[in-house]
């Protein structure tokens, strides 16, 4: 093959891919995953959020320094410049794959401008830092939160053999199945139905209680046990829209509420992190 031929050949090969790519963009999303360094520096592998604390240190050491640069204040200005050098080069102790994105430059340059007391070259240094922080933020700072602080449900066990989805399932169902009972004016089997959501909302608690430590009860909390007396009650006693009035609000209160925060945050950081195999990505 003559080489003119072979680059013609590789030039159709990228622009058929290229193609390809542009047809399925509103299908497909490109996400960059964290290193899976990054763990170390989060809990469970570590006791404390120790990534997370670094970065709350220098936004406000960035903060810090601008607030003294704009004064003119000396001695504090020196002593947040210095901390936030030191946190912002620990980056690349923690990662050491993410030294390489780091404005070293910047802020060695930001140093010297604290010693000679140029504040605009200070202020103006402070600004690159943002543009640098700002740019790995936009990559990496919403995955990392779900990857590492988003609850992980996946290997809990309510009791032997079953799981924690399967427990979830069967609460989906007991909601549902007194629902079915109300309407058709089965009451015997609606309170057996809530006799059974009362057991399963309290083995659920236990788990809540493993984060949410310093609520007394945080599942089921006092208005969601107020909602299941009252429902108990119109069960025997109310109208069907009574019924029904108590079963929407302690759907919200007991399922709504919480998937709000822990069901959505779950299920996309199990999407994000599915290992997927080339089947899959040749249907992409």
């Amino acid at each position: 093959m003559k080489w003119t031929h072979f680059v013609i050949l590789q030039v159709i090969i990228v622009i058929a891919i290229s193609g390809l790519i542009y047809m399925h963009n509103d299908k497909a999303a490109i996400v960059k995953i964290p290193p899976k360094e990054l763990a170390q520096w989060y809990k469970p592998e570590n006791k404390r959020h120790v990534w997370l604390h670094n970065m709350f240190k220098l936004r406000r050491e960035m903060q810090a320094v601008q607030f003294y640069a704009e004064s003119k204040q000396d001695d504090n200005l020196d002593k947040w410049s210095s901390d936030l050098e030191k946190h912002y080069k620990k980056i690349a102790e923690m990662v050491p794959t993410w030294s390489k994105k780091l404005d070293l430059s910047t802020i060695s340059r930001m140093q010297a401008n604290v010693a000679s007391k140029d504040y605009q070259g200070v202020l103006t240094d402070l600004d690159s830092l943002q543009d640098n922080c700002d740019a790995c933020h936009i990559d990496y700072q919403a995955i990392t939160a779900l990857t590492y602080r988003a609850p992980d449900f996946s290997n809990i066990e309510m009791e032997a053999s079953v799981s924690f989805n399967d427990h979830m399932q069967s609460l989906i169902k007991q909601v549902n199945q007194i629902k079915i009972a109300s309407d058709d004016g089965m009451t015997k089997l609606a309170l057996s139905s809530l006799a059974d959501l009362k057991l399963g909302m309290k083995s659920l608690g236990q788990v809540c209680n493993d984060c949410h430590k310093m609520e007394k009860k945080p599942y089921p909390n006092k208005a969601m046990q107020q909602t299941l007396v009252s429902l108990e009650h119109n069960l025997v006693n109310g109208s069907r829209k009574d019924q029904g009035m108590d079963l929407g609000t302690l759907a919200v209160q007991a399922c709504a509420n919480c998937h709000g925060t822990h069901r959505l945050a779950f299920g996309i950081k199990s999407l994000l992190h599915k290992e997927q195999t080339f089947a899959e990505l040749v249907k992409h």
